[in-house]
């Protein structure tokens, strides 16, 4: 919602289209009619995987383009960031890719600016708060293409069984709960913890967001291993982990994994974004959305997550990027996708048809929480390679010594930002 997100989260899987050549030119010239696309893919199965709403997408602007053909290719989305790295090593660069972060692409001057590959008409619809985290230094490089916001998600059944009246709303309240759940419902995770690669830094910075922490301080300088975080992991390490009140190993435990857990009633409360609702009704889960317990209450914020479409001026093919774009960001499909993923959208016209149909209602803790949220340090160029390193080994500080973990991460994270 990333996040991530709108890590979206997600939820760990990931898609790649390449727009192959046509008529015998060779990929990559600039004017030949090909472009390349590598996407994530949102669904957790294969047969709601985005490979099947790109290729869809594809198939429709080539019958409108018949100049410009579409291949796609799907990659999953834990290996998505070591995928396109090697494609860029390798001198395969992509035309257009949508994943979770863009900012270290600007760093390495690879993209165009987003005003040179939307038309005046695409460029206004998007939500302008989205717009403008897409900004590196006031000028606009990442496209948001979907947003999400994270909230609290609990089972009814599993907390009535245990005797807890109510949602937890502070951390204390999250521990009672859990503890109450792991002694009357056994076979239940109480607590899911995801803090594995998939999604690590998103899980982390809503807990250090409950304690007054965060991934960076007002100037946006790294605080990792400040005295806040310190206290959130160690807290976790004590209260969730060492009393076996979720999973054993949360640094090797997924996103993925919590998720479906919760939706096959074997998980009692975790942090979650909208595709849960989807997957919590399919499993028949009488499920409840709050606000996100903090160290002393409900947060007053939450994590914010938007994912990014961004734009590579190295095959030279800026027309055809925007004519994709165009097409691509048109109503109807991004409203598919939304609806199909349960997802909260960044263009104005699809928020307005969501919004105003009726049929989202389910949505609507989302919708209300997302003003407030807080994002990543998005428009940092070196978060990317941060942000891999906490998925790499931020976990690990509920199981060893959090200072230490954390410690280690600060100096990553000030070698990066040196080195942009």
């Amino acid at each position: 919602m990333n996040r991530r997100t709108l890590t979206l989260s997600a939820a760990g899987l990931c898609l790649a289209l390449t727009l192959s050549a046509c008529s015998g030119a060779s990929s990559g010239d600039a004017g030949d009619g090909t472009l390349t696309l590598v996407a994530a893919d949102y669904g957790d199965k294969a047969s709601n995987s985005s490979k099947g709403y790109w290729d869809g997408v594809a198939r429709a602007f080539e019958k409108e383009n018949p100049d410009i053909t579409v291949d796609v290719q799907v990659v999953n989305w834990n290996d998505i960031d070591k995928h396109v790295r090697t494609m860029l090593q390798s001198g395969n660069v992509p035309d257009l890719l949508q994943t979770g972060g863009y900012a270290d692409k600007v760093a390495d001057d690879l993209l165009y600016k987003a005003d040179e590959v939307l038309s005046v008409s695409t460029k206004a619809n998007l939500i302008d708060s989205f717009a403008k985290a897409g900004e590196v230094d006031g000028t606009q490089y990442g496209i948001p293409f979907v947003s999400s916001a994270r909230a609290f998600f609990y089972n009814k059944e599993i907390l009535r069984k245990a005797g807890v009246a109510k949602p937890p709303t502070s951390w204390a309240e999250v521990r009672a709960a859990a503890e109450k759940v792991k002694a009357e419902v056994p076979g239940v995770t109480p607590y899911a913890l995801p803090l594995g690669p998939e999604e690590a830094q998103g899980e982390s910075m809503i807990w250090q967001l409950g304690n007054g922490g965060g991934p960076t301080d007002g100037s946006g300088a790294y605080t990792l291993d400040s005295k806040a975080n310190v206290e959130t992991f160690g807290w976790l390490r004590k209260n969730l982990v060492d009393p076996g009140l979720t999973y054993a190993n949360p640094a090797a435990t997924d996103r993925k994994t919590a998720f479906a857990d919760f939706a096959a009633g074997k998980a009692a409360m975790l942090n979650g974004h909208p595709s849960l609702i989807e997957m919590a009704k399919e499993g028949k889960v009488d499920y409840g959305v709050t606000a996100i317990p903090g160290k002393g209450g409900p947060l007053k914020s939450t994590l914010g997550v938007a994912d990014w479409m961004m734009a590579f001026k190295d095959n030279g093919h800026r027309e055809e990027i925007r004519k994709f774009l165009d097409f691509a960001y048109a109503k109807e499909n991004t409203l598919a996708f939304d609806e199909r993923y349960n997802l909260m959208p960044v263009t104005q016209d699809t928020l307005d048809e969501m919004q105003g149909s009726g049929r989202h209602k389910d949505l609507e803790p989302f919708f209300a929480l997302l003003p407030s949220a807080v994002f990543y340090p998005l428009g940092d160029t070196s978060w990317d390679a941060v942000s891999a390193e906490i998925k790499k080994s931020g976990g690990s500080a509920v199981k060893d010594d959090p200072a230490a973990v954390l410690g280690d991460l600060q100096k990553k994270a000030e070698a990066a930002a040196a080195d942009r």
